[in-house]
């Protein structure tokens, strides 16, 4: 019986470390596809109850200026900002890189809401945890 509570304990704390993964998404490119595929599957991790940080890099930046046109990518009929939006009300943690915005001219009130700029020592604390697995688009 003790053996079988002891089992039974490992798996439960193994289960709650699965669902504790984090998932961290680097999006640079600045082609809609990529960006939409990153998007994707940083939803499709927070449905399966995955922590997501998303880093928004160079021309990857501009899905989240606010006012930004984009295309609208099949088949869902959805700009990579209208992702982007979906995967923070879904709870992802997004960011501009550091870099972004004294070099396009850009400020912080240029951004649509839910994405700040990045503190590199954050991020990269972040990127050391661990269990954080990360994608680069």
């Amino acid at each position: 019986m003790k053996k079988s509570l002891i089992i039974a304990a490992a798996l439960l704390s193994t289960a709650a470390a699965v669902q504790a993964e984090e998932l961290f998404v680097n999006i640079h490119s600045g082609n809609a596809m990529a960006q939409g595929a990153g998007l994707v599957l940083a939803g499709q991790a927070l449905e399966q109850k995955a922590n997501v940080r998303v880093l928004l890099c160079d021309a990857a930046g501009d899905i989240a200026l606010v006012g930004k046109e984009m295309p609208t990518l099949k088949p869902r009929n959805v700009t990579p900002q209208q992702m982007l939006q979906g995967v923070i009300k879904a709870g992802a943690k997004v960011e501009v890189c550091a870099l972004y915005l004294p070099n396009t001219g850009k400020q912080a009130s240029d951004l649509i809401a839910g994405v700040t700029p990045a503190k590199p020592a954050e991020v990269a604390a972040h990127l050391l945890k661990p269990g954080v697995n990360t994608l680069a688009f």
